[in-house]
């Protein structure tokens, strides 16, 4: 067991040590907003929440921001590096393969890599809405800010962002050339050292044009070791090119267009068994739920390729108004294998395949009219494209040259069309009070055509090829009204308490990895929409010494949509999705920094929830009854306690430049994986910390950097397996590990 104090108590005394090293009055002190590695205060901070720019003061909204300085200080190369940094929060990835993302808000969180199981966290990158999970949790070089907003954001943002949404947004060129380059190395576990190589360049190139590039280079070692065969496991390699082109032509128009190519190869997953939640050990390995040991025979691979374009139009009109047009289009391929049994031997390999597609395009305006009325509407519309090819490799162990004696092959094609229509009015009342209303209707068509795994045994066949049989076709359509009321009431200028309620929706759908001979009741769907009611008062202050903020919420979940998870003995492991349940989740969370002196800052945030079943329609706990043993269940990915503590630092060195300082300690408590809570995920207690160099004049950077210094371990998921596969003992689980501790050194050159 690792002792948490003995590295936490010398990081913590040597930063104060630093800190102390400067007096508040010290030659070289200068305000705390200046400096890159600080905080900056929420009337500072520029967010567009709300489709449009304002500060987070100014935003009646839960939303925790990131500028471009503070992702580069806090050396984040993924949005999973924010996994346990933010109250209420868990940005985690599946595990599955590098990219799936299983993000959870305020309770509200999938546990599924599925891709037609639609998010409850929404991703926007420029705008963009990413209308699957897979490949979501990219890299995160040369950004202009990260904003995650926290509870429905359905009036602007339409369905699937019942849990709320996180926007991405790439840098512009600016008004004058500049160019980096950044190089990194960093490791830490039993395998190898993790290489990094970033560059952006951009500038003016006329009057009236501006073009940039990003380009982004990671090739990854791997962290683990696979004690079977005594190799570094988890290599990656990837590489991202992003140019934009900036086109302003008059003083009330601008065209930007964004393109990035972005490509991974890399082994597959890192995939422990430990004991299960009935107590039975993996078989023939098991190992210790709390340590980054495993040993697979199959270490599998994952590649994939992403095409992503955004063209942003902006049109000033009239003397307070815009008019903006968003196109997006993005297609994704990927394949990968992973070893699902976890285990030395081959008894269950899964391999998947999918080609997606999506369009969309979202046209609005944004208005001013006699200095009391803010207007924002406008249409949207989103076509997405699912090909998805899923096979398993069962009980090769039964045969003489290892080849699987048991194939199943299924999968299937998936449409979805949506049509958004939506507005959104503030009205000051007076000086003191804003009034908000704002409805959005959308109607959705989703078509899906399935082959079912135990149907297509040992005949082998592929979706995307087109020979697999499709057993289940249907077609169903939606339509749902998100409304949204509200009030600002504005203390004083730097200070707001603000109340609404919102509804926000979850699609209904199909699910493409239907494993279930009983299609009637427990096949593909159509599930119906999960709907969330949420009911929100918060506060915004700012003060001349730092900031405090924090919201009271309370969400009335009707028809919760999940994905269970069962052990099986002929498919090894069964998703079944459902409308489980209703719920209710009551939550508190607080955020906040404080200036000790002109040079040091303190931040700290802390979210608390209490979710419970209020109503539940589905036999959770397999036990053959719907009781109230399964209505006192946990509800999955809803971790009662997150906070966190962190010091910043800035200190002057003569004439040579400065340093920055940082240490944070964040944490999250257990929370249960599978519905039937026989699956969790551990605690998590993150200790990151670091060390910036920037030379005066800017130019060079020298940085060091550790990430969960703790090494605490943290699983994508915790899939229950069968105690027999077939004729073959089992047990375990299959729990994908992330990284643990990382340490390393950074350089960045300034041109």
């Amino acid at each position: 067991m690792i002792n948490h104090n003995s590295y936490f108590s010398p990081l913590l005394a040597a930063l104060m040590v630093m800190s102390g090293a400067l007096a508040p009055g010290s030659a070289g002190a200068q305000s705390s907003r200046q400096h890159s590695d600080m905080v900056p205060l929420p009337e500072e901070v520029v967010v567009t929440a709300r489709k449009r720019e304002e500060t987070v003061l100014d935003a009646p909204l839960s939303i925790t921001a990131l500028g471009a300085d503070q992702i580069e200080a806090r050396k984040l190369r993924g949005l999973t590096d924010l996994a346990v940094s933010m109250p209420n929060v868990a940005l985690d990835e599946v595990g599955t393969a590098r990219g799936i993302s299983n993000f959870s808000i305020r309770g509200l969180g999938i546990n599924s890599s599925i891709p037609s199981i639609d998010p409850t966290v929404g991703i926007f990158v420029d705008g963009v809405y990413i209308g699957s999970n897979t490949g979501a949790a990219f890299d995160t070089f040369n950004l202009e800010s990260i904003e995650v907003l926290r509870g429905p954001q359905g009036i602007l943002f339409g369905r699937n962002v019942t849990g709320g949404a996180i926007l991405v947004n790439t840098r512009k060129p600016g008004d004058e050339f500049e160019a980096r380059v950044r190089t990194a190395l960093d490791g830490g576990g039993d395998g190898g050292l993790n290489k990094y190589l970033m560059g952006s360049a951009g500038g003016p190139v006329g009057d009236s044009l501006s073009v940039g590039i990003t380009a982004y280079y990671n090739d990854d070692d791997g962290w683990f070791e696979n004690k079977l065969t005594g190799d570094d496991f988890g290599a990656l390699e990837q590489v991202m090119i992003r140019p934009v082109v900036v086109w302003r032509p008059t003083a009330r128009m601008e065209l930007v267009l964004r393109y990035q190519y972005s490509e991974t190869e890399g082994d597959g997953s890192a995939s422990q068994t430990h004991t299960n939640g009935l107590g039975i050990d993996g078989k023939p390995a098991n190992f210790d739920r709390d340590s980054h040991d495993f040993s697979i025979d199959g270490e599998g691979f994952q590649d994939s390729e992403t095409h992503f374009v955004a063209a942003e139009l902006n049109l000033e009109v009239g003397e307070n108004g815009v008019v903006t047009n968003i196109f997006g289009y993005r297609s994704y391929e990927s394949e990968l294998l992973s070893d699902i049994d976890a285990q030395p031997v081959s008894l269950f390999h899964g391999g998947a395949s999918q080609d997606i597609e999506q369009v969309s395009n979202e046209l609005r305006y944004h208005g001013v009219f006699a200095e009391r009325f803010n207007l924002t509407t406008g249409v949207y519309y989103f076509n997405n494209d699912i090909n998805y090819h899923e096979r398993r490799n069962l009980l090769g162990l039964l045969t003489p040259d290892g080849s699987p004696a048991l194939l199943q092959d299924g999968g299937g094609e998936y449409q979805v069309e949506t049509i958004g229509v939506f507005a959104a009015v503030d009205y000051d009342l007076n000086d003191a009070i804003t009034l908000s209303a704002g409805l959005r209707y959308t109607t959705e068509e989703k078509e899906a055509g399935i082959a079912t795994l135990v149907r297509n045994v040992n005949s082998p066949c592929n979706v995307l090829d087109g020979t697999c049989p499709f057993d289940f076709t249907d077609a169903e359509e939606w339509d749902s009204w998100s409304p949204k009321v509200g009030m600002t009431y504005h203390i004083s200028d730097a200070a707001r308490i603000y109340a609404h309620w919102t509804r926000g929706f979850r699609s209904g759908g199909y699910n493409l990895r239907n494993t279930a001979i009983d299609t009637v009741n427990l096949g593909p769907g159509p599930f119906g929409e999960e709907t969330v009611d949420n009911y929100e008062i918060g506060f915004k202050a700012s003060f001349a010494q730092g900031y405090l903020s924090g919201a009271l919420f309370f969400n009335d979940i009707e028809d919760m949509q999940r994905e269970i998870n069962l052990a099986d003995p002929f498919s090894g492991v069964v998703q079944v999705i459902k409308n489980t349940a209703d719920a209710e989740i009551l939550g508190i969370e607080l955020d906040g920094a404080v200036n000790l002196t002109d040079d040091l800052q303190a931040t700290g945030s802390a979210g608390w929830l209490d979710a419970d079943y209020k109503d539940v329609t589905f036999d959770l706990n397999s036990d053959g009854m719907i009781d109230g043993r399964d209505k006192d269940l946990d509800l999955p990915r809803a971790a009662e306690w997150t906070w966190s503590l962190g010091l910043r630092h800035h200190l002057q060195v003569g004439d040579l430049g400065h340093l920055d300082t940082r240490i944070r300690y964040s944490y999250r408590d257990e929370s249960s994986f599978t519905d039937n809570n026989l699956g969790y995920i551990l605690s998590q207690k993150i200790l990151d910390a670091g060390l910036d160099f920037h030379t005066e004049g800017g130019h060079w950077t020298f940085s060091v950097y550790g990430k969960n210094l703790l090494d605490e371990v943290k699983h994508g998921g915790d899939a229950q397996l069968p105690s027999r596969l077939g004729p073959i003992p089992l047990g375990g689980a299959y729990a994908p590990l992330a990284k643990g501790r990382v340490i390393g050194g950074e350089v960045t050159f300034t041109f």
